[in-house]
């Protein structure tokens, strides 16, 4: 006599394709955002040394000004005049007032005066918190 053995119809209605499906979404997302979010200061400028350096925790709102040996200001990936500059720290200044941190990273092999454009613009817009990157000396 055979014996049938009533399994239940619930392991038949979970699938777990959609589930699937969205941690793999999710994993995309991630690895794209930290892409974006890496760019800024991945320009190759050659950084001043100072013997105070500390690793860099930037805020979640940073605007990272990179100056290149030109005297080119590169700002969110984007080569920008000092106009341009002004406008766009402009309006992160008035989207952010509170919380708005720039970062500004000359390269030692150029002049002095575009870093000093780069916080005079700063100053002028009413950002306080506008600092120099500087790395560990070797």
């Amino acid at each position: 006599m055979a014996v049938t053995i009533n399994k239940g119809k619930a392991a038949e209605l979970l699938n777990f394709t959609p589930m699937i499906d969205v941690v793999f979404l999710l994993l995309i997302f991630f690895l794209v955002a930290t892409h974006f979010a890496d760019e800024d200061r991945e320009l190759d400028v050659t950084l001043a040394s100072a013997s105070e350096a500390r690793a860099l925790t930037a805020p979640e709102e940073a605007v990272f000004i990179n100056i290149d040996r030109d005297g080119k200001f590169f700002v969110d990936g984007r080569a920008m005049a000092t106009d341009d500059m002004e406008a766009f720290l402009r309006q992160k200044q008035t989207n952010n007032p509170a919380s708005l941190s720039v970062k500004i990273r000359p390269d030692t092999r150029g002049s002095l005066q575009p870093y000093v454009t780069a916080v005079n613009i700063c100053k002028k817009v009413g950002i306080r918190n506008a600092s120099l990157v500087t790395q560990a000396p070797e």
